[in-house]
């Protein structure tokens, strides 16, 4: 249980300051008085700026749309109070030092630091752990708590809150106070001038808001995302193999069109006779599905309920197929059927001796799921050798495999991801190195052996941009390279608890 502390003070600061504090995207404050360190308070958000500045001048312009939407309403005669803090260290920055480093570490820009350092020989700058108040206390509003940014106010009642609900750990936060310590740059600028703009669309995008904790996750200013809203597309995929098992086949013609766009596959023809549209199906005479690309796939929808497949499939598939696309085109198509029911002898020579493939909607179910759960899992260059290989016929085998062997590859890269941080976690370590952690990695009942060097490029995927689960520390040479966490990666199974990892 977090110890209880009781709180009789708050810090009056800028209301987008306080912002920035409880979103993580800075640690730091310019009080106008120096901080004893471990002293505890509320964070008093203000209207008033700390310096004549519009707004624009005062934040970066990744930072602004929250700025704008930060500042309250004058004319209240209470502010809520949504955090306290905890002044862990407190230095003087005088003019003789580069604002630009302190600019690139906060959200403030270079001018308005200038403008406070105008009249005064230094600023303090403050180095706070902020912990978040779960139910955000009200705070009487008085003309003289106004005039005191900046500075500290008396609280008429006292509060006591707890440290269970920090917003950065004490990892993140050591990292943090270590960047800003030492004036290194942001490792990510560019992604940070993304989340900005991603910040922006999120207020109505659900997709915007998931990308936008994602990246928040990355830069380090958050621990976890957000709560997630469940994955809208599984509804529809869920139904899948129940409506190809029915005799709904218009239905599963629409969710077939819909599992191949979820994909990644594409088709920018107009002929509505040869598409990929979930919403204008081809109806009678047209081809059931359609792929451009990555490559052509043309396929026949047959939604079946305890029937077998009859040959007049496939003779649909070549007829429709070659009077739509022309014969060159419709040869170098891959051609599959989506049957839930077997296929009768004559269809199965004909699917054979025309190199077509059969998928069930079971199949293809399974492998629409994973690619929902696993954005970027799916390689559609490697599902190609599954539906093209021979021997032709039914290709669920086939299709199953490769998704067993993406699992495996998951559950392989959700184990390093695990086992890196139980290490930082025991031995208390910024970042690990390569060496260290591919002995770690094989004393750690790994599901696959793996090299040093195949460990080490596995290491360089997790810390894609895209990806976000590590953080790297780039060296001269690949065995030098030292890598942190940054976030989880889920998997559906729960796997075995990882032992205890020696040193």
């Amino acid at each position: 249980m977090s110890n209880l502390v009781p709180i009789y003070t708050a810090l009056c600061l800028p209301a987008p300051d306080v912002e920035a504090l409880i979103q993580g995207q800075m640690i730091a404050t310019t009080p106008r008085v120096t901080i004893e360190q471990g002293r505890q308070f509320a964070l008093y958000p203000s209207d008033r700026s700390i310096n004549a500045l519009p707004l624009e001048e005062c934040y970066r312009a990744s930072f602004l749309p929250i700025a704008q939407t930060a500042i309250i309403n004058e004319n209240t005669e209470t502010v809520k109070t949504k955090a306290w803090a905890r002044c862990e260290f407190c230095q003087i920055w005088d003019k003789t030092e580069p604002l630009e480093a302190l600019s690139r570490l906060t959200v403030w820009r270079r001018e308005a630091l200038q403008e406070i350092l105008l009249p005064r020989p230094h600023i303090f700058i403050a180095y706070l752990r902020v912990y978040l108040i779960p139910e955000p206390i009200e705070i009487l509003v008085s003309p003289e708590n106004q005039n005191q940014l900046g500075k500290f106010v008396g609280l008429q009642h006292s509060l006591t809150v707890s440290e269970s609900s920090p917003v950065l750990s004490d990892r993140t936060f050591a990292q943090r106070r270590h960047q800003l310590e030492h004036r290194l740059p942001p490792p990510h600028p560019e992604l940070e001038e993304l989340q900005g703009t991603i910040a922006q669309l999120a207020i109505t995008n659900p997709a915007a808001k998931k990308l936008d904790g994602e990246l928040k996750i990355f830069l380090g200013w958050t621990e976890s995302s957000p709560v997630t809203q469940p994955n809208p597309d599984l509804a529809w995929i869920h139904k899948i193999a129940e409506v190809g098992n029915s005799s709904d086949g218009q239905a599963f013609e629409k969710l077939v069109r819909k599992s191949f766009i979820k994909l990644g596959f594409t088709n920018s023809n107009r002929n509505s006779k040869a598409s990929l549209d979930p919403n204008a199906t081809g109806g009678a005479g047209g081809i059931d599905i359609y792929c451009e690309a990555p490559y052509p796939v043309v396929g026949e929808c047959k939604a079946s309920k305890n029937e077998s497949v009859p040959n007049s499939v496939t003779a649909q598939l070549i007829h429709l197929g070659v009077t739509h696309l022309g014969q060159v085109q419709f040869d170098h198509s891959i051609k599959l059927i989506f049957a839930a029911g077997p296929l009768t002898e004559p269809a199965r020579k004909a699917a054979i001796e025309n190199k077509m493939n059969v998928i069930r909607p079971e199949t293809l179910q399974k492998l629409v799921e994973l690619k929902a759960k696993h954005e970027g899992s799916i390689n559609l260059l490697e599902l190609k050798q599954c539906f093209q290989q021979e021997p032709f016929g039914v290709v669920d085998d086939k299709v199953n495999s490769y998704i067993d062997k993406v699992q495996q590859g998951i559950k392989l890269r959700s184990h390093l991801v695990q086992v890196l941080k139980k290490y930082q976690e025991e031995k208390k370590l910024e970042a690990v190195g390569v060496e260290r952690l591919c002995g770690v990695y094989d004393a750690s009942n790994p599901p696959k052996s793996l090299s040093d060097r195949e460990l080490h490029e596995i290491l360089i995927e997790l810390c894609s941009p895209l990806a976000g689960y590590l953080g790297r520390i780039k060296a001269d040479e690949w065995r030098r390279d030292r890598f942190y966490f940054l976030r989880d990666l889920p998997i559906e199974q729960n796997p075995p608890p990882l032992p205890h990892i020696s040193s």
